[in-house]
Formats: structure tokens, C-alpha cells, sequence
């Protein structure tokens, strides 16, 4: 009779549900991102939890994870609780918080999207007024220009064939960057946006919004997470609501609103362009082609956002690098995906 023992990372996974306590639970495959992350929901009996997949050497550590829910669980908001940990192999036993997506409430429930914006903003102003854990990254303004550059590393050069020299593109963004975005430092989440974000009715005030995926959690702006919420690239944001946020978020934190605007809009731009980059990155490199159909949204809060007086002379070098994603454009990255390396 053939061996039906799990091998390699499956065994890995069982070997740990069954330190756990889990061994015997079923799983479904629950999700997956633009990482090497995977999830899976266990059930046992009535109970849930959550099995985080994080193969080591892969660029996310799951003791960062378990650093910074610590940290956001201090301040009474509400990350997954860890319920098991091997960091070694890179496994992590969550608290299952449900499936109250943010983004899955507004797409298909009508929920009240300034509520819950509301709500995810006022998060922000929490976290914010806290001391951030010690130790974290804490990039200049030349790094983050850096960053961007991979809109001319990967989107122009997946576009054209070639990716242009980007010296003037990148100098010009680090310019505004300190102008305008390189204050005080707090913790940003990075990925803050609606499909990291659960409704948790039963809890009470701040800890109603669950928090997902913040294991790359670093030092940056005031304003970085909430372009992050409000900018999002997987579903469109009424400009009202998003206005609406920006005066919220200004009014809580005392920032002064024209010079709040322009740090804004120049942290937008960069968020954007980089992924601009990251998507083609991942249809090209990753084979995943899904991404390229967000990109023109990356595209029009781009412009959005080099409209601001601030960003002119960016405005004008993006012009001269970056093709407009035309459908043809789209097609001829979709035709590359996964033959880069």
C-alpha cells in the first residue's frame, strides 16, 4: 500500500498543527497574496483558527508578526491573537477574526462605507499618538525615492523593453519628499487597506476594526497608511469619503491642512508608483497576471496625485517616462508573465 505520510512542508505543517493541538482539525485553503504567504482556516469541532504559512527565507518573518500584534494588542486594537508559534519553519496558530472584510462588507452588504472608514481612520489616530516598538526601519527620504523607482524599473521596462535612466525621476521625488513628507516619524502598517480590515461588531470601539497582515510594519509618515486606506488599489474609494477622511485625520492629529495636502498627495505618488512596479514585478517575475488589471487605478490616483502643485516637476518627468496603461499596453505586460526571472 502506497505511503501516504505527508512530505517536506506539508509534514512540516502537520507535524506543528499536531503540537498544537490542531492535528486533527480540517483545513481549507482561506487565502493567499502578493506574497509567499499562505492561509488556511482549521475547524475543530465548533472552534476556527487561522494556520499562517510563511516559508523562511522569503523576505516575511513571522516573528515580526508576532512583535507588532503584541504591540498593536497593547494599545487594545485588535491584530489575531497568536495561538501557536514555530518560527523556525515559519508557522503561526491565529485567532480566526471571520470574514468581515472591509472590502467584502461594501462590495456585497451596502455597508456604510464612511462609518467604516470612519472607523479605520480613527485607528490610525490611535496607533499614531502611541510610541512605536523599538528597532523598526526607518528609511530616508532617498530610500523611498528609491522605491518608486521600480514604476521605470519594471512597469516602463515590462511596457517598452527598455527601462530609461530614472536619476532626474528619482532626485525630483526625493525633493519633494523632503519638502513636503520627511517630519517626525511614526508606525505605518503599510498594507492598510480593506481587504486587511474585519468588522468585529461584537467588540467595542477601536478593537471593532480586526487588523491583518502588518508584519512589514516599519517608521514613516503620518500620512502613509491613510493614503494606503483611502488610495486603495483593488477597489475604488468615493473622492468624497476619501476627502471626508483626509479632514478627519488632520482634525485628530493637529496638522495643519494645506501642508497636510501636499504630504498627502507626494506620499501617494510614491505609493503609487511603486506599485506600478510591484504589479508588473509580479505578472513578469511571479507569474500573476491578476495584478495587471489594477493598474490603471494605480494609474489614476498617480495623476491624481501629481496634480498637486507640489509634485509639478515630477509630473512633468512621469510624463516624459511612463506610457499610459492602454489595453495594449496591459496585453503586452500579460504576454511576459512569469518569463522573467
Amino acid at each position: 500500500m502506497a505511503d501516504l505520510a505527508p512530505s517536506g512542508r506539508a509534514a512540516q505543517a502537520a507535524a506543528f498543527l499536531a503540537r498544537a493541538g490542531w492535528g486533527a482539525a480540517e483545513r481549507r485553503h482561506l487565502a493567499g497574496d502578493a506574497s509567499d504567504r499562505s492561509y488556511e482556516r482549521l475547524h475543530r469541532g465548533a472552534e476556527t483558527a487561522v494556520l499562517m504559512d510563511a516559508p523562511p527565507g522569503k523576505g516575511d518573518d513571522p516573528a515580526a508578526f508576532v512583535a507588532i500584534a503584541a504591540h498593536l494588542g497593547g494599545l487594545g486594537l485588535s491584530p489575531p491573537a497568536v495561538l501557536a508559534q514555530d518560527l523556525a519553519n515559519g508557522f503561526l496558530l491565529l485567532e480566526d477574526l471571520g470574514d468581515g472584510l472591509f472590502a467584502r462588507l461594501l462590495d456585497r452588504s451596502g455597508a456604510d462605507e464612511a462609518d467604516l472608514y470612519a472607523a479605520a481612520t480613527d485607528v490610525l489616530v490611535h496607533l499614531q499618538r502611541a510610541p512605536a516598538p523599538a528597532g523598526l526601519p526607518d528609511l530616508s527620504a532617498a530610500d523611498w525615492a528609491r522605491a518608486a523607482a521600480m514604476a521605470p524599473d519594471w512597469y516602463v521596462r515590462a511596457a517598452t523593453g527598455t527601462a530609461p535612466d530614472a536619476a532626474r525621476f528619482t532626485t525630483l521625488l526625493e525633493e519633494a519628499l523632503l519638502r513636503h513628507a520627511d517630519g517626525p516619524r511614526v508606525l505605518i502598517l503599510r498594507d492598510y487597506h480593506a481587504e486587511n480590515l474585519l468588522w468585529l461588531p461584537d467588540r467595542a470601539g477601536l478593537a471593532r476594526v480586526g487588523l491583518l497582515d502588518f508584519q512589514l510594519a516599519q517608521m514613516g509618515q503620518p500620512g502613509y497608511d491613510l493614503v494606503s486606506l483611502l488610495q486603495d488599489a483593488r477597489r475604488d474609494v468615493p473622492e468624497p469619503v476619501e476627502r471626508a477622511m483626509i479632514a478627519r485625520f488632520a482634525a485628530a492629529t493637529g496638522a495643519e491642512p494645506q501642508a497636510f495636502g501636499a504630504a498627502y498627495a507626494v506620499l501617494g505618488a510614491q505609493r503609487a508608483l511603486r506599485i506600478l512596479g510591484i504589479f508588473a514585478r509580479l505578472c513578469l517575475v511571479a507569474g500573476k497576471p491578476g495584478y495587471v488589471a489594477l493598474i490603471p487605478r494605480v494609474w489614476g490616483q498617480l495623476w491624481r496625485n501629481l496634480g498637486h502643485p507640489a509634485l509639478a516637476p515630477l509630473a512633468a518627468e512621469c510624463r516624459a517616462l511612463l506610457p499610459e496603461p492602454a489595453p495594449a499596453v496591459l496585453e503586452r505586460i500579460r504576454a511576459q508573465c512569469g518569463r522573467r526571472r
